[in-house]
């Protein structure tokens, strides 16, 4: 199954919301869930897609080994991979996903899913969080390329030589926070604004479309009352001149500094 190129992500969620949240987004026509271990909602996940009605083999689900789980070892890793499966309530995952590149651990990490790969019961593998030298150094020993790396884009965290390099690879690349957290207000700048006003769409769906028109895949959060809006961007384009002025807002500025990759304290 080819991967939509707009999901929903999960990431906050939690029990019932995340449940109806899944359910909801399945139902509004996502075909695209992501979660991890990490987020502790990965049981919730599992049944949102079974109450939604929509085929197993229809929704294409990603979740990401924990990076505590990495720390303890590949027998670790083994048991958190298939307690994932029993959680999410599927004898296979669509996307497994080593969630941040801790130091000394993503060897043994990336070895053991890849024998989830060959056991059948993980049908692609890849990174997220990963920069250059993280990928060079998998690519070492790696019997199979990472399909996707899932990292932080935004129109202020723009990462175009980090894509770049990925693309150069063969390696897919996924915008996780497009809106931007904490303290960055990317849907507020006044150029998002301004070209919301132009398109007449909302900034939000300005700067999906920007993500999407530059090739990327996508995962925002979002309420069910967004759905259908998030869905709407495939309707429109962005004139070329409007993608470069989205692009030259890049301030290398990450939602927050815990999540960078190279200081990150996990």
């Amino acid at each position: 199954m080819d991967i939509p190129q707009i999901g929903v992500g999960t990431w906050t969620l939690r029990g019932e919301t995340a449940r109806q949240n899944v359910r909801l987004a399945l139902e509004a026509g996502f075909r695209h869930v992501d979660t991890a271990q990490g987020y502790e909602n990965e049981a919730e996940v599992g049944q949102g897609i079974i109450d939604s009605g929509v085929p197993r083999d229809d929704v294409f689900l990603t979740t990401k080994v924990n990076t505590g789980i990495m720390r303890q070892g590949s027998q670790a890793v083994r048991d958190s991979i298939d307690e994932s499966l029993d959680k999410l309530k599927t004898d296979y995952i669509d996307l497994l996903l080593i969630h941040w590149p801790v130091k000394d651990c993503v060897r043994h990490t990336w070895q053991v899913m890849e024998e989830y790969v060959r056991k059948g019961v993980v049908r692609a593998i890849g990174v997220s969080n990963f920069n250059r030298h993280h990928l060079d150094e998998l690519l070492v020993y790696a019997k199979f390329i990472p399909v996707i790396n899932q990292i932080e884009v935004h129109p202020l965290m723009t990462q175009q030589e980090n894509i770049a390099y990925n693309r150069s690879l063969g390696i897919q690349v996924e915008a996780w926070g497009p809106f931007g957290q904490g303290d960055i207000d990317v849907v507020g700048h006044p150029l998002l604004q301004a070209l919301a006003a132009k398109y007449e769409k909302t900034a939000s769906q300005i700067v999906l479309r920007w993500i999407v028109q530059n090739g990327l895949i996508t995962i925002p959060r979002a309420k069910p009352s967004h759905f259908a809006e998030n869905l709407e961007i495939r309707k429109f384009r962005l004139s070329d001149e409007d993608m470069v002025a989205i692009s030259n807002l890049n301030q290398n500025r990450r939602s927050n500094v815990l999540n960078d990759p190279e200081t990150f304290p996990w």
